[in-house]
């Protein structure tokens, strides 16, 4: 009966996508200088050997290698990342390459939570030690390590919480298993005076 009580003390938050991160192929080899040139919100970067094309709707960055490996990022979503990824592959066929969208997969995705206290981060960081590290003097986060989520958390005193793993379903694990954790190690926010 306890637990059940103490489950009902842990506020829900709310999870934030800012970013998600994937590639796809094209399966064609593709000119970088004709996509410069004949393509729209385009930049050509010749000295890394890719061309940046951004879109609108959804708002995405996509960066273009002339092998056919394609980068998306800046999505807020997995459909928003592949619906972005296929209006890439689409104006490029229309600048007349024989793309076919092939290999699509999410290869990371950055997710914010603001927790509705702060955190005593030096005795968190003491408490998981061997999972947890904190270098004030470099970061003003902790760095926590979830291996079963493939996840990587930062922790700070304020409460915000930035996660990055290799999928949304795993930035849930994360935040599923840290908040708990943070929570034994609560402060108050101080209140802020107008």
């Amino acid at each position: 009966m306890k637990s059940n009580e103490e489950e009902e003390d842990i506020p829900e938050v709310d999870i934030t996508i800012n970013n998600v991160v994937s590639t796809f192929r094209t399966r064609c080899h593709l000119n970088l200088r004709q996509i410069a040139t004949q393509g729209f919100n385009v930049v050509y970067k010749r000295e890394l050997g890719m061309v940046t094309m951004k879109l609108r709707y959804p708002k995405i960055s996509a960066n273009i290698c002339s092998s056919g490996k394609i980068t998306v990022s800046g999505a807020h979503s997995y459909d928003d990342a592949k619906k972005g990824a296929r209006r890439i592959a689409r104006i490029l066929q229309n600048l007349g390459f024989k793309v076919k969208f092939t290999d699509f997969r999410v290869i990371n995705v950055l997710g914010n939570v603001d927790c509705p206290f702060g955190i005593k981060i030096s005795q968190f960081t003491e408490h998981y030690r061997g999972v947890c590290s904190y270098e004030p003097e470099l970061h003003p986060g902790a760095t926590y390590r979830y291996k079963e989520a493939k996840a990587t958390l930062k922790i700070f005193q304020t409460g915000a919480l930035t996660i990055l793993a290799p999928s949304i379903s795993n930035v849930q694990l994360a935040v599923e298993h840290i908040y708990p954790l943070v929570f034994e190690f609560k402060k108050e926010k101080p209140v802020k005076d107008r």
